[in-house]
């Protein structure tokens, strides 16, 4: 009894083949197909122009074998790529519709490439794409096909001739030439140990906590102190813009105290000067005193 893998298999051998079949099309009556489809939503038109460049598709997923997906899901993509094609193509152009069409599923391809070929989103930049797309072949042209570390004159060929930093292109051979590993991995056979048991804690220890809650209490404690050395207005002005977590603008303070926003900025600037006298009055030097948190 078949396997359901071996079915799958047999289904695919059978796409391509069927795919390989199909005749080729004459320019113009490509284009009657083209146009039939954009204007007369003519599906069989479609079907038709579609399934002769089927092999397009067969051909390109081919090229990204080597990157360990399915060959059956490649050629989805490079089919979704084709339909995308065939709806944005614009016959008056007169091109090959293989030609435009070419572009749409090496795009799909790719784009399914970068999103299953590992957990960690890989390329999310044009130049980073082409780099990881591109990296293989270039090693290969300089005889560089050690997996491990590249040399610093091979990684430098590879920046300049695809016009990427350097960081790039040893931050993307590194990537290559590992695969995805589970966290919760044994490091050893015996099982003792994860690999998340090597992650360093970035979390404050508890006794930063409490040094952190303490600090954090007792400047609140200063400021409010120093908050008494100024007018209602003043207070009210500082709460509102330097206090709260969103500042209130200076346009609506001066609409809600009755006066301009340009003389809100005055007032808050000179309460601003008193607070930090009143400050130094009170703690001294406000680095060695810690009123100055470190960062």
């Amino acid at each position: 009894m078949a396997s359901a893998y071996d079915s799958s298999n047999s289904a695919d051998r059978q796409f391509v083949r069927t795919a390989m079949k199909a005749p080729m099309l004459e320019q113009e009556h490509e284009l009657d197909l083209a146009r039939r489809w954009r204007e007369e939503e003519d599906e069989a038109a479609l079907h038709e122009l579609t399934t002769a460049y089927m092999r397009l598709v067969v051909s390109m997923a081919g090229r990204f074998r080597n990157y360990g997906l399915p060959m059956s899901d490649l050629i989805s993509e490079g089919n979704v790529g084709l339909m995308q094609a065939a709806a944005r193509f614009e016959p008056s152009r007169e091109v090959r519709f293989s030609t435009y069409a070419t572009w749409w599923i090496r795009a799909g391809i790719q784009d399914y490439v970068l999103r299953n070929w590992s957990i960690v989103r890989t390329g999310t930049t044009s130049a980073q794409k082409s780099l990881f797309f591109n990296l293989r072949r270039l090693r290969a042209q300089i005889d560089d096909t050690d997996d491990g570390v590249m040399t610093r004159k091979n990684t430098a060929w590879v920046s300049e001739h695809l016009g990427v930093p350097l960081r790039d292109v040893e931050s993307m051979a590194s990537r290559m030439a590992a695969s995805d590993r589970s966290l919760n991995a044994p490091m050893a056979a015996d099982g003792d140990g994860q690999w998340q048991d090597l992650i360093a804690d970035e979390s404050a220890i508890p006794e930063e906590q409490v040094m952190a809650q303490r600090d954090g209490d007792r400047r609140k404690e200063w400021i409010a102190d120093a908050l008494k050395a100024l007018n209602a207005r003043e207070t009210h002005i500082i709460l509102q813009r330097r206090l709260c977590e969103d500042g209130v603008t200076l346009e609506a303070l001066g609409h809600e105290l009755g006066i301009s926003k340009e003389r809100v900025r005055q007032i808050e600037h000179q309460a601003l000067g008193k607070l930090r006298k009143a400050l130094v009055r009170i703690v001294g030097d406000p680095e060695t005193s810690g009123l100055i948190p470190n960062v």
